[in-house]
């Protein structure tokens, strides 16, 4: 650690360092102030442990990895052990950090430490064990990150350019981007790691890991895989087995996660390590699923939140799991908490479907369907058991259940049957094949010569729903021999991203005229005519209709003390809507 603050330099990150030193100074100066404004020590311990603790969630995940270019966690490992884990930026990196930027966040971190201590023997000689207590909470957050960011930078070792905790295609260097972030053998046969490097290789041969199949057999195992928010869940066995049964099972925990962490991406993962590893505890047992709702699983796994990160780093336990079984688990229905009480009984029933539409060059639909979601929002008491039936059940499709609805009473009446889970939850999904129409129309028009393409664009409802239709985008990547572009539209805003790609933003369609944009590409030099013709993504949404026909007829409620209150909404969104130029 350099304590020599280096001269004729400014601070790289300065919002993140006003920060860095903003809670530092906010729990200690609130500390030292407080006996001046409240009687109260509840408040004041509650206060300076809540900033205390602020410091040290943004020192650890924000300005360390920011500043320092360095990150620890704890992982718990198979024996149950708390393992220190260590991550650094290359060397290369490491020695492009501001060097104003590492001298305040090594400085702020050690002097912080040094200011509790002062405190806690002002306490200790004026014999205040209560606010002796503040201190030592607060000293203690404050030497965890100490030790972790010191032990950090002398045991680390850079981590390598290609481990980037995702899988994904780098478009500049044409490599696969990969590193395992977590591991769980569910069978006694261990799986060597190596598949996963037959995956990522296997993942470059196909030049886009998006577009990857689903099922994948490589000579020794068969490999499940999904793609959610750039993180790969992979799966694989030796033995032959229903592949639905896997690419569900990956779908369940891809859910449970990103329900359980607020989101889904490397960090919160990371960040998370220990209730990641014990869902998959719960989820799985001996290579079969075994408890998937997230009801039952939040009764033995406590979401996480600041709180009990907090109570976690102070006393060394960094288990949430429950001592006691949830009662859900020796019910009937296993998806329903037991003894669900609420003051007023509300059911809300949503349809959401998503149009799916292609277009090819001479404006004819090639294709087009909707894939729609039935999602209830159920506030019930007691073991209510609910009957919802459609107007037209005959236009459904590859229909998919939630493991509530009851199968005979849809097999024979095409009626949903049920006993809904607690809270907001997908009935059921489905879809509707071989639509007419699209209530919009995507009219682009290229022609080039000598160098430059005019490009003109006009956009315009073709049936009219009856509903407003908003949120109208049309968005193109410009090819790659494109040297400029100039667009300008009469309606709504064009915007040309860093990355090439077009954004027309429409919003809703004037009656008075029609939507258009128009403009010139320039090519680059020594290209007369462009040869690649971008395809336009087209973006809307339309509240209160199903444009799919799909319609509720009624809903009703049994096992229910209280009238309950009852609520239908409809949405329609656009897809993968492409239209070929």
């Amino acid at each position: 650690m350099d304590l020599n603050q280096p001269a004729g330099e400014n601070y790289a990150n300065p919002q993140i360092c006003f920060f860095h030193v903003l809670f530092k100074a906010s729990a200690l100066t609130f500390y030292i102030l407080s006996s001046l404004f409240f009687d109260s020590f509840v408040i004041i311990f509650v206060v300076t442990v809540l900033l205390a603790a602020l410091d040290f969630w943004v020192v650890k995940n924000v300005s360390g990895r920011i500043l320092v270019g360095l990150r620890w966690w704890n992982e718990i490992n198979d024996l149950g052990e708390s393992v220190w884990k260590f991550e650094c930026l290359d060397q290369e990196s490491l020695a492009r950090m501001n060097k104003k930027d590492s001298w305040l966040f090594w400085w702020t971190l050690y002097l912080t430490a040094v200011l509790w201590i002062l405190l806690g023997i002002f306490s200790l000689i004026r014999f205040q064990a209560d606010y002796l207590l503040v201190v030592g909470v607060c000293l203690t957050l404050s030497i965890a990150n100490i030790v972790g960011f010191t032990k950090c930078r002398k045991e680390v070792a850079p981590v390598s350019d290609l481990l980037q905790g995702k899988i994904g295609l780098d478009n500049s260097a044409g490599s696969v981007l990969s590193e395992v972030m977590l591991e769980k053998q569910l069978t006694g046969h261990r799986v060597d790691r190596s598949i996963c490097d037959w995956f990522w290789n296997h993942a470059l041969s196909q030049g886009d890991s998006s577009k990857l199949q689903p099922v994948i057999a490589s000579p020794t195992h068969y490999l499940f895989q999904i793609l959610r928010e750039g993180i790969t869940f992979l799966a694989c066995t030796q033995v032959e087995m229903p592949p639905l049964m896997a690419i569900e099972f990956l779908c369940r925990v891809a859910d449970v996660l990103s329900d359980y962490l607020g989101g889904l991406n490397e960090d919160l993962i990371k960040d998370n390590f220990i209730i990641v590893y014990e869902l998959l505890d719960e989820m799985i047992d001996n290579g079969f699923p075994l408890t998937t709702e997230p009801n039952i699983l939040r009764e033995m796994i406590a979401p996480p939140n600041i709180v009990s990160k907090m109570l976690s780093v102070m006393t060394g336990n960094s288990s949430n799991m429950s001592d006691t079984l949830p009662g859900a688990t020796a019910s009937c229905v296993p998806w329903r908490t037991t003894d669900t009480k609420y003051a007023t009984n509300e059911v809300y029933v949503d349809l959401v479907e998503e149009m799916d539409a292609t277009i090819n060059r001479d404006g004819n639909l090639v294709k087009c369907e909707i894939y729609g979601e039935v999602q209830v929002n159920s506030h019930l008491s007691g073991l209510p058991d609910l009957t919802l039936s459609f107007a037209n059940p005959s236009i459904l499709d590859t229909v998919r259940f939630h493991p509530c609805v009851r199968f005979r009473p849809w097999e024979s009446d095409h009626i949903l049957s049920f006993v809904p889970p607690d809270g907001q939850f997908k009935l059921m999904s489905y879809r509707v094949r071989k639509l007419k129409s699209t209530p919009l129309y995507v009219k682009p028009q290229l022609t080039s010569d000598a160098g430059t393409c005019r490009i003109s664009v006009m956009v315009g409802i073709r049936n009219d729903p009856g509903k407003i239709i908003d949120s109208i985008t049309v968005q193109f990547q410009l090819p790659p021999c494109i040297r400029s572009a100039d667009l300008s539209s009469n309606h709504g805003t064009v915007n040309i991203l860093a990355n090439k790609k077009c954004v027309w933003s429409i919003e809703r369609i004037p009656k008075d005229k029609t939507p258009s944009m128009s403009g010139t590409l320039v090519l680059e030099t020594g290209l007369e005519r462009l040869h690649v013709f971008p395809t336009f993504e087209v973006g809307f949404r339309i509240m209160g209709i199903a444009l799919s026909g799909v319609k509720i007829d009624k809903l009703d409620l049994k096992n229910l003390h209280t009238k309950p209150y009852k609520g239908f909404r409809a949405l329609t969104r656009a897809g993968e809507f492409q239209v070929r130029s």
